[in-house]
């Protein structure tokens, strides 16, 4: 089968390295441009940056040479954008116009009520908003975007109680690894023995993003999930996983037992290529789910669900662990993209 060729933008970033290392052999898609930005084009992939991760060095791409980040160089059917915010906002829409399907990592255009917010486990229709963006946008491409690291993780988690019993109000700390400040992260003395009480634009992101996962798309545009939330989030001294203590109000008061029934029946599609073997994986010893004993399971792709028990105040609460740097960042993009190409939208 032909495979599809793809940009990355952004390809000498941590998150740029982690879509290039998975891309590299993948059964759909072919690597076809790294670009990178104007101080880094013309440069061989080994010459421009440090490779941070695992596995094969450069993903095999080492004597590539980088590409501009711009559609007159870089021009596929999918591109995938690990850009910051604002290179974002001038590059995708600039590829989105000229044809590409841009899966990004970026925030820039989360918000936007006619990109779909996208997470197939959990709202694989809001792909269709692709019409309405293209339609009023005038694009032949279009932007997909994949949430925040730490509402993915809240969003998967909730989905199926709010399929079941529909959730009334929620309460989420966070406690996440310092992979989620980029290479090379926080600075030791800032974190070692210690817990950094902000994440600048963190907890908005959450409160924001989650009422739009779970809303739902009627004519055109997402009727936002109506539920209170909030969010409080915290830096700590872990490498690679986000963990959040969830407490949760739900439709008729449900027993943990019934609740523990839902997520162990839970089995959402579609079955994508890089799909997990189990989207939840529930865990029943009291000090589970831990970062360093779970969350690389599956390749980072499950979320991770323990000690669900009563809450006084809001009627259930439950530990939730996912990885942030792959299901919800490189990898979360590229189960999108493969979303679309299920669906014909490629």
């Amino acid at each position: 089968m032909t495979k599809i060729p793809v940009t990355v933008l952004g390809a000498t970033g941590v998150v740029g390295q982690r879509f290039v290392r998975r891309l590299a052999h993948h059964p759909l898609f072919e690597i076809a441009h790294l670009a990178a930005s104007e101080r880094s084009s013309g440069k061989r992939y080994a010459d421009a940056c440090a490779w941070r991760l695992d596995g094969e060095a450069y993903g095999g791409f080492a004597d590539r040479v980088l590409d501009p980040g711009d559609p007159q160089h870089a021009l596929a059917p999918i591109v995938f954008s690990a850009l910051d915010t604002e290179p974002a906002r001038e590059l995708e829409p600039a590829f989105a116009a000229a044809g590409s399907l841009v899966f990004s990592n970026a925030s820039a255009f989360r918000m936007a009520p006619d990109v779909p917010l996208l997470i197939p486990e959990v709202n694989a229709g809001h792909l269709a908003l692709l019409k309405t963006q293209r339609s009023a946008r005038g694009w032949r491409g279009g932007i997909v975007c994949n949430p925040n690291c730490t509402a993915t993780m809240l969003a998967m988690a909730l989905a199926p109680l709010h399929a079941a019993f529909g959730v009334e109000a929620v309460l989420m700390v966070s406690l996440q690894a310092v992979s989620g400040a980029g290479y090379p992260g926080v600075p030791s003395l800032d974190i070692l023995g210690n817990v950094v009480p902000f994440i600048r634009n963190e907890e908005p992101k959450v409160e924001e993003e989650l009422p739009k996962l779970l809303g739902a798309l009627a004519e055109g545009a997402i009727a936002s999930g109506v539920f209170s939330i909030s969010a409080l989030c915290h830096r700590v001294a872990v490498i690679d996983g986000h963990t959040e203590a969830v407490s949760v109000r739900l439709r008729g008061n449900p027993s943990p037992e019934a609740v523990r029934e839902v997520f162990a029946r839970w089995k959402p599609g579609p079955r994508l290529p890089s799909s997990p073997e189990a989207v939840v994986r529930l865990h029943e010893a009291e000090d589970r789910p831990q970062p360093r004993l779970d969350v690389e399971a599956d390749g980072g792709l499950s979320i991770h669900i323990g000690r669900i028990r009563p809450c006084p105040v809001l009627g259930l609460k439950f530990s939730l662990l996912g990885h942030n740097t792959e299901r919800g960042a490189a990898a979360a993009s590229i189960l999108n993209a493969e979303l679309a190409a299920a669906e014909g939208l490629l």
